[in-house]
C-alpha cells in the first residue's frame, strides 16, 4: 500500500524536471532570481512552478498531448442545504476547509488541484509530475480526502441552525485512461484535462454518496491493495449508454 506520508517540499520543479528535465529552482537562494522573474511555486502542486501552470505550450511545444491519467472529482454532499441554515461566514470556512485538506491530500500523491469549483474540485495524476502508480496514488488521496474532511466537516457543520452534520459529507469519483491536457482557451493559459475520462470521473462523483469513493472498474483493476472491503453496485451514469458496475471504496 502507498505511504501517506506528504512529499517533502522539493528544491525543483517536479513537473519541469520530469517533462523536460530543467532543474527549474522553487525553494533555497537559488530560487531567489526565478521568483523576481514571476517563477513562484504554482498553485496546483507547491512543488511544481508557474511555467508548469501557465506555460503548456513552452514546457510541451504543442498545444495539446495525449497523456495516461487518472482524474479525481470530490465535491460535499448537502452542501445547498448547508447554505440555508447556516451564515455565509460557516459556509465560507467550511468550504475552506474542504478545499485545504483535499488539496493537502491531493499534493500528497503528486497529483495537482487542476480546477476549484465552489464546494468541489477537480485533480489530475501523472501530469506534470509522473507517477507510474497515479491510479493508486489517486485512490490513496481519496481516502485521505474522506478521513481528513469528515471530522471538519461535522465539527462545522454542527454550528448551523437546526444542525444536522450526518447530512453533511463529501463525495468522490475516480476514473483512468487517456486524455487530452492542454491549453483550450485564447483567453487562458494554465492547461486542464479534457476527453472521456474526465467525463466519467465527474459522473462518478455524482453517483457517491456522503463519504462514498466510488471508482471504475478501470481503476478498481489497477488498486488491488485498496479494494479490501470495498462494495459493488450498477449504476446508470448521465451520458453514457451502458450501466456501469461501479466499486465503493471503504475509506477506513
Amino acid at each position: 500500500m502507498m505511504s501517506t506520508k506528504p512529499r517533502d517540499p522539493a528544491l525543483i520543479c517536479l513537473g519541469c524536471w520530469d517533462q523536460m528535465r530543467m532543474p527549474i529552482p522553487i525553494r533555497g537562494p537559488l530560487s531567489v532570481p526565478f521568483r523576481v522573474c514571476g517563477i513562484t511555486q504554482s498553485k496546483m502542486n507547491p512543488n511544481i512552478c508557474t511555467i508548469c501552470e501557465r506555460s503548456f505550450r513552452y514546457v510541451k511545444k504543442e498545444r495539446h498531448v495525449s497523456v495516461s491519467a487518472t482524474i479525481l472529482f470530490a465535491d460535499i454532499r448537502g452542501y445547498t442545504d448547508m447554505t440555508e441554515r447556516m451564515n455565509q461566514m460557516a459556509v465560507s470556512e467550511l468550504v475552506s476547509t474542504f478545499q485545504d485538506r483535499c488539496a493537502e491530500a491531493i499534493w500528497a500523491h503528486d497529483g495537482i488541484v487542476n480546477k476549484q469549483m465552489g464546494d468541489g474540485l477537480m485533480a489530475i495524476f501523472n501530469f506534470p509530475i509522473k507517477n507510474e502508480r497515479h491510479a493508486s496514488a489517486a485512490v490513496a488521496a481519496a481516502v485521505e480526502i474522506q478521513k481528513s474532511c469528515k471530522s471538519a466537516l461535522d465539527k462545522l457543520g454542527a454550528g448551523g441552525k437546526d444542525a444536522s452534520p450526518n447530512r453533511l459529507g463529501v463525495g468522490v469519483g475516480v476514473h483512468t485512461g487517456t486524455v487530452e491536457i492542454g491549453e483550450f482557451s485564447t483567453f487562458r493559459s494554465d492547461f486542464t484535462a479534457i476527453g472521456s475520462p474526465v467525463n466519467m470521473a465527474a459522473r462518478l462523483e455524482s453517483e457517491a454518496g456522503a463519504g462514498e469513493i466510488v471508482v471504475s472498474p478501470e481503476v478498481a483493476a489497477e488498486v488491488a491493495e485498496h479494494m479490501m472491503g470495498a462494495t459493488t453496485r450498477v449504476a446508470t451514469l448521465k451520458g453514457f449508454e451502458e450501466p456501469v458496475t461501479v466499486h465503493v471504496v471503504a475509506a477506513a
